[in-house]
């Protein structure tokens, strides 16, 4: 079974409001529109906002996105096998990157699987189980991942100011 984790639990100090409020449901919107998740759990942290999906407060999140991360794997059940990663601010996510990259990860992919667009490394990004205890503070950017082209989609996008979602 796969689930996904939806990393909302920043202070949006660039964007001057908590943009969880705007971006957390069409971000759950997408991700619930891949066949291959079954439950999504959202890590909050620096703001309580309403979701229409399980949430977990991490009281660690100012510790960096690897915490959060943590608190949100440890909410997932025992029958998951893997987790897709996502953030909020990338509102622009397509569920087809998503569904490669968990096939690459059953075709017998690596612990991390990562998409990239045009050769950089984004989300959503696929966490074997066999890799949750190993979760640094700063998160994974800096983990080596198998990377899966999504070049034919649209990239999820890297919201930090609210002008940008008129963009």
């Amino acid at each position: 079974m796969i689930a996904a984790v939806v990393l909302a639990a920043g202070a949006s100090t660039r964007f001057d409001s908590p943009k969880q409020e705007v971006l957390l449901e069409p971000v759950l919107g997408r991700v619930r529109r891949s066949p291959a998740v079954v439950d999504v759990v959202v890590v909050l942290g620096a703001h309580n906002v309403e979701t229409s999906a399980r949430a977990v407060h991490c009281p660690e999140w100012e510790r960096g996105p690897g915490a959060s991360l943590r608190c949100g794997l440890a909410a997932l059940g025992d029958e998951v096998e893997a987790a897709i990663v996502v953030l909020v601010d990338g509102p622009g996510l397509d569920p087809r990157a998503i569904d490669r990259v968990v096939a690459a990860w059953r075709a017998g992919g690596s612990e991390r699987v990562a998409a990239t667009y045009g050769g950089v490394r984004l989300h959503p990004l696929l966490l074997a189980r066999s890799a949750w205890d190993a979760v640094p503070d700063a998160g994974l950017r800096s983990l080596p991942a198998q990377l899966v082209g999504c070049d034919d989609l649209s990239s999820p996008g890297d919201v930090d100011f609210a002008d940008q979602i008129l963009q």
